[in-house]
């Protein structure tokens, strides 16, 4: 599913104009984004939880070389989905 399926969808179902449903999308969207730039969680009970997670420098390799490279540490966003979700999947 596409975004444009995503907000086709969410007009369909609340009752919305595209560019209404298109804007809470955004909207949506752009409040997790800045939740998480601020380190911080956003929990959606019953769906999952988004965060940051750190990831430790670390060595790797260039494929093309083979010569030994050094990866820096840096935050990566992380979903854990919720019982609700993990339920409605089996």
């Amino acid at each position: 599913m596409t975004k444009s399926d995503l907000i086709d969808k969410i007009a369909s179902e609340a009752g919305l104009s595209k560019a209404d449903a298109g804007r809470a999308l955004e909207a949506l969207l752009d409040s997790i984004r800045k939740a998480l730039k601020k380190n911080q969680k956003v929990t959606l009970v019953g769906f999952g939880t988004f965060s940051v997670s750190k990831r430790k420098a670390r060595k790797g390799r260039n494929p093309r070389t083979g010569q030994e490279i050094r990866i820096p540490a840096t935050k990566v966003p992380k979903f854990t989905p919720g019982k609700g979700l993990k339920d409605a999947i089996k």
